[in-house]
């Protein structure tokens, strides 16, 4: 019993030292909506996107992607530039600002994302991106398909503190 808890505790430390270590970054995008972003690197080449918001302003959605890293050339040696494509899933509320002639809906699916991201020297990220969520949606006993995924979480202007 003794060595099992003392394994666990030292298993602990060290997976909080890996996640301690690996870079992050914590801000937000702006674009036909707002939203709290979060970045997770999970190694060099490898990222964990999730962002919570207001979906079109008028609803609220969370998504979460896995997004493979690329570098790009870097030309400017202050900072870096990455390009980044992904997928993962998402699902949210609409239309809770709504019209009187309009119910609210609930919607998930599949959401996809790619952007391009400037690291600067000092702990600024600067983003654009392209996160869609396309599937479903359901509007009291209506099912149909989330046409505002295409563009509530679409296109966007991330600013993330790294750390």
């Amino acid at each position: 019993m003794k060595k099992t808890f003392i394994l666990t505790v030292v298993c602990l430390l060290l997976s909080s030292v890996a996640v301690m270590a690996s870079p992050r970054a914590i801000g937000g995008r702006l674009g036909y909506g707002l939203e709290f972003s979060y970045q997770h690197g999970l190694n060099s080449g490898n990222m964990v996107s999730i962002d919570a918001g207001l979906a079109g302003f008028n609803g609220i959605e969370v998504a979460a992607t896995h997004d493979w890293l690329f570098n790009i050339s870097a030309w400017d040696k202050k900072g870096s530039w990455n390009w980044y494509a992904g997928v993962g899933a998402g699902l949210g509320l609409g239309n809770l600002v709504k019209p009187a002639d309009q119910h609210n809906y609930f919607f998930a699916g599949v959401a996809g994302r790619i952007g391009a991201e400037y690291n600067f020297w000092f702990p600024l990220q600067l983003s654009l991106d392209w996160r869609p969520l396309i599937g479903v949606s359901n509007a009291g006993s209506a099912w149909g398909f989330n046409h505002g995924g295409l563009y509530q979480g679409g296109l966007c202007l991330g600013v993330r503190y790294l750390f």
